[in-house]
């Protein structure tokens, strides 16, 4: 939500529209805790790293982006695993196989993570000196993903199992085909590579939407791969969709 009312900031200067983000945000600021403890979980890089790269967009204010890259970079030497450039979902899944002894990569939360990224990098300035390391890490993203996608496009729930759950899944899709779409869209991932998968990816979602608009094979609120339905839909998937939407109207 924080993230919405600082855009809407940005287009009509009403400090009502980020008093309460910016005070909540401030208070996190005067009492750090590690990344590991505070966002222990991979999907936490989507919700609060944009807003603190937007508080500092709308604030010039620099403690927004120190606090959002000690955050970040100390969550992220916890749950990224540079063998298979994926997240965990926790710490729970590092270093536990599922039945058939496959590492376990969430596909919805590296879909968070990717978002999380390109949505940093958006009001990341251009000489801040770990931006590279965001590209970086988009980029290493970008790689494991486009590796594992689906003959149809879609992704699967589990990203390195397709068969715990041999099922597409529409909201993970959606965050890959945004983050991807951003990345060729602004000069950070290859064209030449990437936009066959985009093109798939965005096929695929569409022929994920029934006659009654509505987005399906979207993994239910959980914590780990699990089945889908052509039936299930929640609004993250949808929100997904349309964020990806965005970026495929500026693809050329």
């Amino acid at each position: 939500m924080g993230q919405t009312f600082l855009e809407l900031y940005m287009l009509k200067k009403d400090p009502a529209r980020i008093e309460h983000t910016r005070s909540v945000i401030d208070a996190m600021v005067a009492s750090p805790r590690p990344g590991r403890e505070d966002w222990w979980w991979c999907d936490a890089l989507f919700m609060a790293p944009p807003v603190l790269a937007r508080l500092y967009a709308v604030t010039g204010d620099k403690k927004y982006l120190d606090f959002l890259d000690a955050m970040w970079w100390d969550t992220t030497d916890f749950l990224f695993d540079p063998a298979e450039g994926l997240y965990y979902r926790d710490k729970n899944y590092i270093g536990k196989p599922d039945a058939n002894g496959k590492k376990v990569f969430w596909a919805r939360g590296n879909g968070w993570v990717m978002g999380g990224t390109v949505r940093v990098l958006q009001h990341l300035p251009k000489n801040h000196p770990t931006r590279a390391r965001y590209v970086k890490l988009l980029q290493t993203m970008a790689a494991s993903v486009a590796r594992v996608q689906g003959e149809d496009g879609r992704w699967h729930p589990s990203l390195l199992d397709p068969a715990e759950a041999p099922m597409p899944e529409t909201s993970s899709t959606g965050f890959f085909c945004y983050a991807l779409a951003w990345g060729v869209n602004n000069g950070h991932l290859e064209r030449k590579t990437y936009l066959p998968v985009i093109r798939k990816a965005w096929a695929g979602l569409l022929s994920s939407v029934n006659e009654e608009g509505r987005l399906g094979w979207v993994q239910q609120i959980g914590a780990a791969p699990a089945k889908t339905t052509a039936d299930d839909n929640q609004e993250y998937g949808s929100g997904a969709l349309l964020l990806a939407g965005s970026e495929m109207l500026k693809l050329k």
